[in-house]
């Protein structure tokens, strides 16, 4: 990619993500009225397009090799409200509005623990 490419990547108003060699971009969502992070997934030019299109959080799969809308199967799906991207576009940040518990484990957030040394407490 050129220094020109680069700059236009960086300071420009075009959306250009820069996947990664597995065509993946690292994706931060966060509870748009608490601010608390819920989870960190992976997606890949679908899932951004889909999340875009539909304002639903949509992501993709490592394990399953597959795309995913969060939510699909348990009702808990991740309303959109605002996308960021950031400066050199290879992480982006969804504020969503969670309609039920984001984790896999029915817990609010997938940070639930917090480490004290060696050890994990649940988050109160």
């Amino acid at each position: 990619m050129t220094d020109d490419q680069n700059a236009d990547r960086e300071s420009g108003l075009e959306l250009n993500p820069k996947y990664d060699s597995n065509g993946l971009i690292t994706s931060v969502v966060t509870d748009d009225s608490s601010g608390d992070v819920l989870m960190v997934a992976f997606m890949n030019a679908e899932a951004v397009d889909l999340t875009l299109e539909t304002g639903v959080a949509h992501f993709y799969s490592r394990s399953r090799q597959a795309l995913w809308k969060k939510g699909e199967t348990s009702g808990n799906i991740l309303n959109v409200v605002e996308m960021r991207i950031d400066c050199d576009q290879d992480a982006v940040w969804i504020k969503a509005k969670p309609a039920g518990p984001t984790c896999h484990t029915g817990a609010a957030s997938c940070f639930y623990r917090i480490v004290k040394n060696d050890r994990l407490e649940t988050v109160e």
